[in-house]
């Protein structure tokens, strides 16, 4: 035999043999320190919505399973997305207790679609938010708005969002589980959740002084104040940055916000109100 040959073939055979001693070391040792998976942990996976958002705060339902079994102080409640119902199944697997949390929605604040918000130039690039954004901050003349290619509505778990023929991504405040999942890949920030009780949003994100925000978007909030000056509710919402912020821990006493028919851009309406006629309207359905 070759002697080339023969060493090749015996350094085959040494890799083998090798290999098969170090597979069977480690499948021994894998088999002696394993631990058994509680049983519970696999349950409560069960029981949420596998939604892999991460609104929990852990990196999907498999992992804050594993955390409300065996850390006495993670609360049931963390998943967003199954809300009351599941927070409620998970405390009584676990035998804790389940805190109230009020369901939230996502909201868009920015009206500025097609024929709305005015055009710095026209994107020929990648349909993505984040790329078009590199370009002298988006196309739109207002850089603080939508970019409108759809990042929000490509990342929703629970297929809750579509974009609309204007432009700017539409919410179904049905589906939607308010686990955040949109607001997270948003360059502009201008998706916030808003709890199902507050009356009224702001839908615009505008920075810019009244008259420059005017030029670039016809439904700018311009930093009027009128909203403040009308509220009766004192810190219900203010005027920061040159735009309207409201407090829904405050704003929640009006059932005609005078804010809403003040507005002269009507930057603020009854959004997140309308949103909980539509569950009500759902669940009775």
């Amino acid at each position: 035999m070759n002697e080339t040959l023969f060493i090749s073939i015996m350094a085959v055979v040494i890799m083998v043999c090798v290999g098969t001693v170090f597979g069977f070391v480690l499948a021994t040792a894998d088999k002696k320190f394993a631990m058994d998976e509680n049983p519970l942990i696999g349950e409560v996976k069960e029981a949420l919505p596998q939604g892999q958002c991460g609104a929990c705060g852990y990196a999907g339902c498999a992992k804050y399973a594993e955390a409300v079994v065996n850390d006495p102080d993670v609360p049931p409640n963390l998943c967003v997305p199954g809300k009351a119902a599941v927070a409620e199944e998970v405390a009584m697997l676990t035998g804790k207790v389940a805190e109230a949390a009020e369901a939230k929605f996502a909201h868009v604040k920015c009206r500025g679609g097609i024929g709305i918000a005015k055009m710095a130039y026209e994107y020929k690039g990648v349909m993505d938010c984040a790329a078009a954004k590199q370009i002298q901050q988006g196309p739109k003349s207002c850089k603080f708005g939508c970019l409108g290619f759809g990042n929000c509505v490509r990342n929703c778990p629970f297929n809750a969002m579509t974009m609309g023929t204007n432009g700017l991504p539409q919410v179904n405040k049905v589906l939607c589980t308010g686990c955040g999942k949109c607001a997270s890949v948003c360059p502009n920030h201008v998706i916030e959740l808003l709890p199902v009780s507050a009356k009224v949003s702001v839908s615009c994100s505008s920075k810019e002084a009244g008259a420059v925000a005017k030029k670039s978007c016809s439904a700018a909030c311009i930093g009027c104040g009128l909203c403040v000056r009308n509220c009766s509710h004192e810190g219900g919402v203010q005027v920061i940055d040159h735009l309207a912020v409201v407090n829904p821990e405050i704003c929640h006493a009006c059932e005609d916000p005078t804010c809403v028919t003040k507005c002269p851009t009507k930057a603020i309406a009854a959004y997140v109100k309308a949103a909980k006629a539509e569950v009500e309207e759902a669940k009775i359905g």
